[in-house]
């Protein structure tokens, strides 16, 4: 396989590096030592970087005033600003924007996309289901009445729903494909109740009460959702690879400058070898995550291998859910008592590891998954 990114792809990782650039990653108050979110916001002004150099608008076609790039495209941003711990919904918002491009009602195409690629409207989308461990698309029912569609249900610790203008909410209706609806945060029976993350974040519990939405904002194309949650899956690697490589590098610049019996630690055979298996890690992590991300857009079919794209998601999901948490440990070994100083911000990353970690799900759920999928396409 042919990792070797295009100009386009090449030209967007400099925009977002050059965006990035200046962010501190300790920009708000330690999760540590804060009972309640860390913000109440996401970083708007970086958002309106993002927006300016076209960032937002990266994945969306040209009549909607995007450059119509790729998954690939998009978590090679995301890779960047997770090494910052970069606070925007940057994922959730060009996932669920992705999707109403591909399956959305001229309508609903119209109301969202230009103003999402400009950042003037903001999307997100509940995954996670009532409890984070069932399938999101059974904590919601969806029924007609008469020409609209009611839901019904609670979905549990959604991204930035307080800030975002339109929530996506995948929803069952009792039989058949799964459907998606687009739903405005102030619609009427929509509660939304605070909840926090690992990393200090604000999230949403989010409770649907007769909530009534037009036949027009809701997508019932056969596996519109399914890609989307494996393009937030894929994007979420992304993330644990970029945060990774960020910690690696951190680690290496200290164990360089940090001195005992008169030599930097990093000469130390013990240091250099649990830093070699962790760079291991991270390069297992990015080559699975091009493979996933790469068949995403070959499509979810059969089409560039012997199964289904969700099996080379499995395995991404696999690499990056263990590999973030070995590396900010071993990141944390190696740091010493430091690592632990709310002055210094390795703990930072390592509460957004963990809840990266938690987010992706066990590593054994997803080979369970994948040896699923190897039972049902035979690759003899």
């Amino acid at each position: 396989m042919d990792f070797t990114f295009t100009e386009e792809q090449q030209a967007a990782v400099e925009a977002a590096k050059a965006v990035f650039a200046n962010v501190a990653p300790d920009g708000v108050p330690s999760p540590a030592l804060t009972p309640g979110a860390v913000a109440e916001e996401f970083d708007r002004g970086l958002w309106a970087k993002l927006a300016g150099s076209d960032l937002l608008s990266l994945v969306l076609a040209e009549e909607y005033g995007g450059a119509g790039l790729d998954a690939i495209a998009l978590c090679l941003v995301l890779r960047e600003a997770a090494r910052v711990l970069a606070r925007v919904p940057l994922l959730e918002h060009c996932a669920t924007a992705m999707a109403v491009q591909a399956h959305g009602s001229p309508e609903l195409k119209s109301a969202l996309l230009r103003d999402a690629g400009r950042g003037s409207l903001v999307l997100t989308v509940a995954a996670h289901g009532r409890t984070g461990h069932d399938p999101a698309e059974l904590s919601v029912t969806a029924r007609r009445d008469g020409g609209e569609w009611i839901l019904d249900g609670v979905q549990t610790a959604v991204a930035w729903a307080q800030n975002a203008d339109w929530i996506a909410v995948p929803a069952h209706c009792g039989e058949g494909e799964p459907v998606l609806a687009l739903v405005p945060r102030g619609a009427t029976g929509l509660r939304l109740a605070d909840q926090y993350s690992t990393s200090g974040e604000r999230l949403a519990e989010l409770t649907l009460d007769g909530v009534r939405v037009a036949p027009a904002h809701l997508i019932e194309v056969p596996g519109a959702w399914d890609r989307l949650r494996q393009l937030l899956a894929t994007g979420t690697c992304a993330l644990a690879l970029g945060l990774g490589e960020g910690v690696l590098t951190m680690t290496s610049q200290y164990t360089s400058k940090r001195e005992q019996f008169g030599f930097p630690v990093a000469t130390f055979q013990a240091v250099a070898v649990q830093a070699a298996d962790r760079y291991i890690d991270l390069r297992a992590m990015e080559v699975t995550l091009w493979q996933a991300a790469w068949r995403l857009d070959a499509g979810t079919g059969g089409a560039g291998g012997p199964l289904p794209s969700a099996g080379d998601v499995a395995v991404a999901k696999i690499w990056a859910s263990e590999g973030v948490r070995r590396v900010v440990q071993t990141a944390q070994h190696l740091h010493g008592g430091f690592g632990a100083d709310t002055d210094y911000p390795l703990h930072r990353y390592h509460a957004w590891a963990k809840q990266l970690e938690l987010q992706l799900g066990p590593a054994a759920v997803h080979e369970e998954a994948l040896g699923d999928l190897l039972a049902a396409h035979p690759l003899g």
